[in-house]
C-alpha cells in the first residue's frame, strides 16, 4: 500500500512515522509512507497557500491551487504521465463521516490513499467538489489542523494489513472489529498483589476460554458502550446471555428500601 499525506508540516510526521508498528511496516515494505509540503506546488514566488474568503469574514482559506497542483503530481508516474487509477483522496475535516473500524477496513482494501491535512479557517470549496473523494472525521471537535487526524487514521488502516502485526489474529479481536469492546487481558504472575487471574484463562479448555471471553466482550460492551449492542451480530445464545446480563444488572442497580 501507498500512503501519501499532504500538510504543511511534514516534520509532525517523522517520529510516527518511522517508529513502532508504522515503522516496522515500512521496513518489511508493506507500505510506503510519504509527506508532500503542498507549500511547494503554490504556485507563487512567496509560496502562499492561503488568502482571506472572499464575501469577509475572520481566518484565512486554503487556496485551491496548491492542492490540487500536489494531488496531480502525485497521480503522475516518473514519465510524467497520469497513472490511471485514481486513489481514494481523503479530506480531513470536523464535517466529514465519522471514522470507524469499518471505514478502516474498508481503506486496508485500498492500495493507494492520499490524505489532506487543512489549517486555517478552512478549505476552498473546490477541493471538496472537484478533488476529494470523501471526507473523514475523528470526532466532533476542533483541532489546530488534520495532521493529528490523519496520523490517527493511517495508524489505524496500516495495523489491518497482512504481516504488519506480529500477531495477524491481534487485529481481528480488537475493540470494535465485530462491533463490540475487546475482553480483558492477563499475563504473568497468575497472582499479583493478591489479585488473581480468572481461573478459566488458566485452565487450558479452549472452548471454555472462548466463551469466558465473549461474555465479557458482551458484558464491557454493554457497560461502557450499549449503544454497540444495537448492530452487533449476536447468536442466540449470546442474546440470552445478554439478557441474564442485564437482570443482573438492574438486580444490582436496584435501589434499597
Amino acid at each position: 500500500m501507498r500512503i501519501d499525506v499532504l500538510t504543511l508540516f511534514p516534520e509532525m510526521f517523522t517520529g510516527v512515522f518511522e517508529t513502532s508498528i508504522l515503522g516496522k511496516a515500512q521496513d518489511k515494505g508493506i507500505v510506503s509512507l510519504s509527506t508532500v509540503n503542498f507549500r511547494d506546488f503554490s504556485g507563487n514566488k512567496h509560496n502562499t497557500v492561503d488568502d482571506m474568503p472572499y464575501g469577509g469574514g475572520g481566518g484565512m482559506v486554503l487556496k485551491a491551487e496548491p492542492i490540487f497542483n500536489a494531488v496531480e503530481h502525485l497521480l503522475e508516474d516518473p514519465s510524467g504521465q497520469a497513472t490511471g487509477k485514481k486513489p481514494r483522496i481523503i479530506l480531513m475535516c470536523p464535517q466529514g463521516k465519522p471514522f470507524s473500524q469499518d471505514v478502516a477496513r474498508e481503506l486496508a482494501a485500498e492500495s493507494h490513499l492520499i490524505f489532506i491535512c487543512g489549517h486555517y479557517e478552512g478549505y476552498d470549496e473546490r477541493i471538496r467538489e472537484f478533488l476529494v473523494t470523501e471526507e473523514l472525521s475523528v470526532g466532533d471537535y476542533v483541532l489546530t489542523g488534520g495532521e493529528l487526524p490523519a496520523m490517527v487514521v493511517v495508524d489505524a488502516v496500516v495495523r489491518l494489513l497482512p504481516g504488519v502485526l506480529g500477531n495477524d489474529q491481534s487485529a481481528v479481536t480488537d475493540s470494535f472489529s465485530d462491533g463490540l469492546l475487546e475482553y480483558p487481558h492477563y499475563t504473568r504472575p497468575a497472582e499479583f498483589r493478591g489479585w488473581k487471574v480468572p481461573d478459566t484463562l488458566l485452565s487450558g479448555h479452549h472452548a471454555e476460554i472462548v466463551k469466558w471471553r465473549r461474555k465479557q466482550s458482551l458484558e464491557r460492551t454493554l457497560v461502557r458502550r450499549p449503544e454497540l449492542l444495537e448492530q452487533a451480530e449476536l447468536t442466540p445464545e449470546e442474546r440470552k446471555w445478554l439478557r441474564t446480563m442485564r437482570i443482573e444488572r438492574e438486580q444490582t442497580t436496584k435501589p434499597t428500601k
